[in-house]
């Protein structure tokens, strides 16, 4: 049976915790910046963890 791969880009943009959860970066933050208030732009800077919904298509992806 040949290995289980991990997808490349999935492995770029998660991170885990020491306790299990998977971090990941908020969207929207990369360009077009300027029509985006200043609060709208802070609150996007603060990483999260990955919602209960996406967590099992996420680990599938990480090969967990």
């Amino acid at each position: 049976m040949p290995k289980m791969k991990s997808v490349s880009s999935a492995k770029k943009r998660f991170t885990l915790t020491a306790t299990g959860k998977i971090k990941r970066k908020h969207a929207f933050k990369s360009h077009i910046l300027t029509k985006k208030t200043t609060k709208q732009k802070r609150n996007l800077t603060h990483v999260t963890t990955v919602d209960h919904a996406n967590l099992k298509a996420v680990r599938k992806m990480l090969v967990m």
